[in-house]
């Protein structure tokens, strides 16, 4: 028979929902938040200004996006994006799936991108994944839905919460420029991990996103890069 502990106890994380950055004047004050809290961020903003509140459209397109975006420079997987735009016009998933494989090579689709994102596109028009629906749920319920789709991991998805539907605590370890950015602001000492990075980032809950723009603000002002 279960004890009165057994019955009553809940874990915290069970009630925690996670917010959402509703426009760019709470992302402004929710910045200078973060520089209260780690003052080394403060140059940041003095010398680039406020990061632009990035918006990606939450649909198929820009899951097509970031999933041509895994692991290769963010001009190579515009300019492949780019081509599929110029070939099926709106990127949607009946138009996506009209292409042949040879038609999405042309476009710069490796192998494997190109079987991710027929697999998605059919997920869609099969009405297995309902993009409308799915949008509205939690993050943790988001993640482990994109999850079980091939080719989706937590980079992609990260990229989704952050970019697309805005929530509040999602910092990318996955994210090769984010972590860059950290060694580079002398956030953590050069011997660090990334557990250790993703460790210290938790000082910024519940807005590890804000942190998570303003790291990549300076990684793309030092480099003259334009993040769409």
């Amino acid at each position: 028979m279960p004890s009165q502990r057994d019955v009553f106890y809940v874990p915290l994380f069970y009630f925690y929902r996670m917010e959402k950055i509703r426009n760019i004047s709470e992302f402004h004050n929710l910045c200078d938040w973060c520089t209260q809290i780690e003052p080394k961020l403060e140059p940041v903003i003095r010398q680039f200004g406020y990061p632009p509140f990035w918006h990606r459209e939450p649909n198929f397109a820009t899951l097509i996006l970031t999933i041509l975006e895994q692991q290769v420079s963010l001009a190579s997987a515009k300019a492949a994006y780019i081509k599929l735009e110029t070939k099926i016009g709106k990127v949607t998933p009946e138009n996506f799936l009209l292409l042949t494989d040879e038609e999405l090579r042309e476009c710069y689709f490796s192998r494997q991108k190109l079987s991710y994102s027929r697999i998605l596109a059919n997920e869609i028009v099969s009405g297995n994944l309902i993009l409308s629906e799915l949008n509205k749920l939690t993050d943790r319920e988001i993640r482990s839905k994109l999850i079980q789709l091939k080719g989706i991991g937590n980079w992609t998805i990260d990229m989704y919460l952050l970019m697309s539907l805005h929530f509040s605590d999602i910092f990318p370890p996955g994210d090769l420029a984010t972590i860059k950015s950290v060694y580079e602001l002398n956030l953590v000492s050069p011997d660090k991990s990334k557990d250790d990075i993703t460790k210290y980032m938790k000082m910024f809950s519940p807005y590890q996103s804000v942190a998570t723009y303003i790291l990549w603000h300076s990684y793309i002002e030092r480099r003259n890069l334009k993040l769409e």
